[in-house]
């Protein structure tokens, strides 16, 4: 994917992110890492009316270039290529919503993790989801946090495409745009199964160990 085909993409999918309720207002962003920088969704953008020629360039340091002035997770989003490109090498794209189920969970949660295994779907399309710490949006130490927890999943081999900010929402990676998003579209719908159904047993290690065998999943 090329600059051009990466800047029609972040729009098409932060307009099907908004159009469906996975955010709203001027919550959340958007990025992709190009072979010299970044894009990423401008600060304070709606994501359901992006203009692909004001999208934020920034280089390989994270100095803006070009475009309206980018949101402030940019920090947070680099950690999470530097983190993740360490076991998937082609992870392309970051997104961050407010979604509203994951968010709802993360209200009252107090495990290490968002979700247990409770369907086949989200232990092979998502995978461990971390619960990070609180802190203030745009926090360096989030970034920190975030970068940490991938790295420490991914030695225990484990390697993961999301962590929930509490309070915030979920930060998810893949190698597109759109498989990002399908990511994020199957965590969501699994916090939304949680709370409408939260006695659900999770799945058991010999139902684990079959996706594993069977899928490849990351569990």
């Amino acid at each position: 994917m090329n600059e051009s085909q990466a800047r029609e993409e972040i729009c098409r999918v932060g307009r099907s992110l908004f159009e469906r309720g996975y955010v709203h207002a001027t919550a959340g962003n958007i990025s992709v890492r190009l072979h010299d920088g970044f894009l990423i969704t401008p600060t304070d953008a709606c994501l359901g009316f992006l203009d692909p020629v004001r999208l934020a360039k920034l280089d390989l340091q994270g100095q803006q270039v070009s475009g309206d002035k980018g949101s402030k997770t940019i920090t947070l989003h680099r950690q999470i290529y530097a983190a993740a490109c360490e076991s998937d090498a082609n992870t392309r794209c970051v997104i961050h919503t407010h979604s509203t189920h994951c968010v709802a969970l993360s209200l009252n949660a107090h495990g290490p993790e968002l979700l247990p295994p409770i369907t086949p779907y989200f232990v092979m399309k998502v995978g461990h989801v971390p619960l990070a710490n609180y802190h203030r949006p745009g926090s360096p130490d989030a970034a920190e946090e975030v970068a940490d927890l991938i790295r420490s999943h991914a030695a225990q081999g484990t390697p993961i495409r999301a962590v929930m900010l509490p309070r915030l929402g979920p930060n998810v990676w893949h190698d597109s745009p759109a498989a990002a998003m399908a990511t994020l579209e199957e965590l969501e719908e699994t916090a939304r199964l949680m709370q409408l159904a939260p006695e659900t047993p999770p799945l058991q290690t010999i139902e684990l160990d079959e996706l594993r065998q069977t899928f490849g999943a990351r569990w």
